[in-house]
């Protein structure tokens, strides 16, 4: 009983994050924007490709008319050996100008498909690049590496060859289709008496596929997104002995996963099967029909030579060959349509801190800071800020104290710009915020978080991330100044040593040092540390603030700490609760007036007696 609790406690999990597929008839107006990836390839590869694929088809359509028609009915059964010749060459020549044609068939349509391929991907990460805060705080990272590796690898397909094929295939079968009325309007008509039910059934069997594989590309996205949580979080699951769990939960997804597949492709490969019994129940029609019209020839001008009727069963052939493809390019531009809708979702996010089109690009920010009623939340039903007016002069070291969830990190990523704030103004310098241009603000402004991120690459290139052009020794020299140069230069290969994502050959307190090189390397103007300080051991802390003194001289710092001691030389101290501004002033002045700042200083001091 309690197994089975677990199981579907488990079963529960999954169900509920797992979002539903939403019926949509095709969305034509959507793939003609996907299309539009084409166009800057329209004066050159699309073109060449399209000339190549008129040739291929121009050739097929020809040779069965000179081997049957021609060929049986007038070399061979007139005994003219010289047009017999004449029709071989003829034939092997064309054969040879398709096989060439081919070649740069694959090859231009390969480079067409890929270049697209190329530009979505790139555009795609460059919109996300762009985006608001919010926009990752609403998602998980494997749903977004879903969009920009999974959906867009499943168009490939379709732009290298799904495109080009499909133009081919409807010049095909409009060619074949006029030659077979041509040839015998009677025998025609016969076997297309079968095609509108092809038509009629094949309609319901690809909604049932465009579903599937709607499907398919939510279950994917969930499984990705599991897949990276469960790596990122590795350490927490060991640490609580969740690895059995885990698994399970991992299987219920994998299985979801493979089940949509499973159903996607066994709806997708009915379709190819359906057109080849069409195709078998047109032969034989053609057969019996056929006969009767090559018999009633015999004796009337108005029947079937046998020429015209091998010339029919090649193009009969070629009737049904598009007709599949074009089966499997729809099916293309399903598994397309449903990639498509989600990275159209997320091309079509827009920031929610947008730039103004006359932004001013301000070059030399001194410092000074203002909230003016500011008020801010993350969601309509809990505000993090409550009117708060504040002022930072220029070259001040301030700092921002109070419990969790009080609103320092909140304004914090208010004077980033990360977050826009929902009334009131923030002000730099005398400008609201919002009339800056975002690359002029940020470039300016370092920020130091307590997780620091350490990208894969030198420990020189993680230092040097903020600032790309600067020297190698402007890149000891930041180290120097923050403590760091001493244990870099004991690493393997010192500032060329390679480290990993997020850094994991690293302590946490040297990855906050290397962090705070770079953030002093950078040579911002305005410096904000929200808790940089909470993973370093006291003496290295010592070294930290020594150097700071001599760092954020002429700069303005915002010190975002819970442990006061790394704030007693602040300038000014905002002491916040529930978003409100209740002290402020120096250190000396908030321990004698007594009040809240007291009271944390003294319950610090207490737990450190304890310990």
């Amino acid at each position: 009983m309690e197994k089975k609790a677990e199981n579907q406690n488990i079963k529960h999990r999954f169900q509920y994050s797992t979002e539903q597929a939403i019926e949509k008839p095709f969305n034509w107006k959507q793939m003609f924007r996907l299309f539009s990836y084409m166009k800057p390839y329209s004066k050159n590869l699309l073109p060449l490709s399209i000339i190549v694929v008129l040739i291929t088809t121009a050739v097929r359509l020809v040779t069965p008319i000179l081997i049957g028609k021609y060929t049986l009915d007038h070399a061979i059964a007139n005994k003219d050996t010289n047009l017999l010749t004449v029709l071989v060459l003829t034939i092997a020549g064309l054969y040879l100008l398709s096989y060439v044609a081919n070649i740069f068939r694959i090859k231009w349509t390969n480079m067409l498909g890929q270049n697209i391929i190329y530009d979505l991907r790139k555009h795609l990460f460059t919109h996300v690049q762009g985006l608001s805060h919010r926009f990752f705080d609403q998602r998980s990272a494997g749903s977004i590496l879903v969009r920009i590796l999974n959906d867009v690898n499943s168009l490939q397909e379709l732009f290298t060859n799904g495109v080009i094929n499909l133009l081919m295939d409807f010049v095909l079968l409009f060619g074949v289709i006029v030659i077979l009325f041509i040839l015998s309007p009677k025998l025609t008509l016969a076997i297309l008496i079968i095609l509108p039910i092809m038509v009629l059934l094949s309609t319901k069997l690809r909604r049932k596929i465009r579903r599937s594989w709607q499907t398919v590309r939510i279950k994917q996205a969930k499984l990705n997104s599991h897949l990276n949580e469960s790596i990122q979080g590795i350490r927490v699951t060991q640490a609580f002995t969740q690895e059995k769990e885990n698994i399970e939960f991992f299987d219920g997804v994998n299985t979801e996963n493979f089940e949509s597949w499973r159903d996607a492709t066994q709806k997708n490969a009915m379709f190819r099967p359906f057109v080849e019994m069409t195709n078998a129940v047109g032969t034989a029609i053609l057969i019996w029909f056929g006969a009767i019209l090559i018999k009633d020839g015999l004796t009337d001008s108005n029947g079937l030579t046998v020429g015209v009727f091998v010339s029919f069963a090649f193009y009969l052939g070629m009737f049904w060959e598009p007709i599949s493809r074009l089966g499997q390019v729809y099916n293309q531009l399903l598994v397309g349509m449903a990639s498509s809708e989600r990275i159209f979702e997320f091309l079509d996010e827009k920031p929610i801190v947008g730039e103004r089109e006359d932004a001013i690009n301000i070059t030399d920010i001194k410092g000074k800071i203002e909230f003016d009623k500011v008020e801010f939340s993350y969601d309509e039903s809990r505000k993090a800020l409550k009117g708060i007016s504040l002022t930072m002069e220029a070259g001040q070291t301030v700092a921002l104290v109070g419990h969790t969830g009080s609103g320092k990190t909140t304004i914090a990523n208010l004077i980033s710009r990360f977050y826009d704030a929902t009334s009131g103004e923030v002000k730099i310098d005398g400008y609201n915020i919002k009339d800056l241009s975002l690359q002029s603000i940020r470039s300016q402004i370092s920020v130091v978080l307590q997780d620091t991120f350490i990208f894969s690459g030198t420990i020189k290139d993680n230092i040097r991330f903020g600032r790309p052009d600067a020297t190698d020794e402007d890149v000891i020299e930041a180290a120097k100044a923050v403590g760091a140069h001493a244990f870099i230069e004991k690493l393997s290969n010192g500032y060329e040593t390679e480290v990993e994502e997020r850094g994991n050959v690293l302590s946490v307190g040297e990855r906050q040092l290397l962090s705070f090189a770079r953030a002093l390397l950078a040579n911002p103007k305005i410096l904000i540390l929200d808790e940089a300080t909470a993973s370093i051991d006291t003496e290295t802390e010592v070294k930290i603030q020594q150097a700071l003194k001599k760092l954020l001289n002429g700069r303005t710092a915002i010190i975002i700490a819970h442990r006061l001691s790394t704030i007693r030389e602040a300038d000014n101290i905002f002491v916040l609760d529930h978003g409100k501004i209740i002290e402020q002033g120096s250190h000396d002045d908030l321990m004698n007036h007594q009040g809240e700042y007291y009271g944390l200083v003294k319950a610090q001091f207490k737990m450190l007696e304890a310990i």
